[in-house]
């Protein structure tokens, strides 16, 4: 089996409201994908995006002496909301249990499975690390909702430069190697050290782009950032 893993971004699956609009045009491109052949399927992990940092926001400003572990269970929580829907829209294609744990044993019916957060110390990016070693997927589609990776902040950093290809000695030294509950990165310190481990490349993509995405998807010529390990 040809089996792909994307981490889908929370901001892309709930950027302020459920964006139902992309998560349509989403679930056709990923039925027209998987119909070209047979052999394929498709791991999607949920993040948390918005959602999760609104939450976290309001629990800091409620208890300033909250620990990051129980952030960490606020962002979790609403991946697996984010997961449950992503389920409820693939239906039939998705036949078994929301992924929840990515040391259990994983029975993959269907062409697709959904997966959320797992545990904490770490975002929804290391658990698609995870599944993509346990099902021997070399490359992880990072979907979020930048067209690629910059040197810095461009909101906040106007001289910040786009990067077509980074190596994950580079790109670690732009994250560094610390996990903070609702970080916002590229792609997350520990899934890059794991998969910098792994010899994966990541591939960061604006996920709103859907043609764009079944090009990489593909393998074919996209636009985005390749993060590998040279």
């Amino acid at each position: 089996m040809d089996t792909k893993v994307i981490s889908l971004g929370g901001s892309i699956i709930v950027p302020d409201d459920v964006d139902y609009d992309f998560l349509g045009k989403f679930r056709s491109a990923v039925v027209s994908y998987l119909e070209e052949d047979e052999q394929r399927r498709l791991i999607l992990v949920t993040g948390g995006g918005s959602t999760a940092r609104k939450y976290q926001n309001a629990a800091k400003k409620a208890n300033a002496a909250i620990s990051d572990s129980q952030l960490d269970w606020i962002g979790i929580r609403t991946t697996h909301l984010n997961a449950t829907l992503l389920k409820g829209i693939f239906g039939p294609l998705c036949k078994s249990d929301i992924v929840l744990d990515m040391e259990a044993d994983i029975d993959f019916q269907g062409r697709v499975l959904i997966a959320g957060g797992w545990k904490p110390g770490f975002s929804t990016d290391t658990d698609s690390v995870y599944l993509a070693r346990r099902f021997s997927s070399s490359i992880i589609l990072n979907l979020s909702n930048i067209k690629k990776v910059y040197t810095d902040d461009p909101r906040y950093n106007p001289e910040a430069k786009p990067i077509d290809r980074i190596t994950w000695d580079d790109f670690q030294k732009m994250v560094g190697t610390e996990w903070v509950p609702g970080k916002n990165t590229p792609f997350d310190p520990i899934a890059s050290r794991l998969a910098k481990e792994s010899n994966m490349s990541v591939f960061c993509i604006d996920g709103r782009n859907i043609e764009n995405t079944l090009a990489a998807l593909r393998g074919e010529e996209f636009e985005g950032t390749i993060i590998s390990p040279s």
